[in-house]
């Protein structure tokens, strides 16, 4: 006898997606805290942890993504057609990702290599469905 993981409704298949979800969600933020860590450290000099405004951006950026209604179906932000950063905000996240981007494949290469795949497939897919 198999045991399953059921949820109250009964239905598997949605405590699957949740988990997928939720480990989808994690991925995301991890690579989005190892970027401004990097840009803190090479920009701002610090050592061993972030600035006030590197660790203002990087609590902002992990609240914005676990009220991500979109989590589902897009990737990362930079693939979701409604952006929920505040415009300051979404500027320095900008600057983060033009400075860090680059130089993440030294840091941790097959968490930069699936980034970028996972964000060309999904703009793809995204062409795709438009053009339908």
């Amino acid at each position: 006898m198999t045991m399953r993981c059921v949820k109250e409704d009964g239905d598997p298949r949605r405590e699957r997606i949740k988990m997928k979800m939720d480990r989808k969600r994690e991925r995301e933020k991890q690579m989005v805290s190892r970027m401004i860590a990097l840009y803190c450290k090479k920009k701002h000099h610090t050592k061993g942890g972030l600035c006030s405004e590197c660790r203002e951006l990087a609590d902002y950026a992990r609240q914005r993504s676990d009220k991500c209604p979109f989590m589902e179906t897009k990737t990362f932000c930079s693939n979701c057609k409604v952006h929920c950063y505040k415009p300051v905000m979404r500027e320095k996240i900008r600057e983060v990702m033009r400075f860090s981007g680059p130089r993440m494949i030294f840091r941790t290469p097959i968490a930069a290599i699936r980034h970028v795949t996972e964000t060309r497939k999904e703009k793809k897919r995204l062409e795709r469905a438009y053009e339908n």
